[in-house]
């Protein structure tokens, strides 16, 4: 295997990825920031419009480790808005983790840290849905 080539990234930013369901999060997290939060280039508030409890569950581990000041940039692809949502969430839980070891505990007892892994069952041949029969007729 050839040595990993990747740039060490600017500012002490850590890359991180999130995952729920089809949808895949990309987090860079930069702890001395401003407080901006971008999503596929634009704001939180921007990108998930009137789905408040997308933007808390996003922003619900900064809360809780404290780092209001930090600086989180995020490129964010597949699935749906919960998807999304809780794949930046896990991503983000994971930057913070790795900033500060002693946080990775109180992530971890919030379930920030640990992988929804339910995803959608799939199609089995012989049937409309992936449990769903076909009306059964006796006679």
């Amino acid at each position: 295997m050839e040595p990993s080539t990747q740039q060490p990234l600017p500012n002490d930013s850590i890359l991180t990825t999130g995952k729920r369901k089809a949808s895949v999060a990309k987090v860079w997290l930069t702890a001395k920031g401003e407080g901006r939060f971008i999503v596929n280039g634009k704001t939180l508030e921007n990108y998930f419009g009137n789905h408040p409890w997308q933007k808390a569950a996003s922003l619900k581990p900064l809360t809780t480790a404290k780092l209001d000041k930090a600086d989180v940039r995020v490129q964010v692809y597949g699935g749906g808005v919960m998807g999304q949502g809780d794949a930046i969430r896990h991503g983000v839980a994971r930057a913070i983790a790795q900033i500060d070891p002693k946080l990775k505990k109180l992530m971890r007892a919030q379930g920030f840290l640990t992988r929804d892994s339910r995803i959608v069952e799939r199609k089995k041949p012989g049937r409309p849905k992936a449990r769903k029969r076909f009306q059964f007729s006796k006679r």
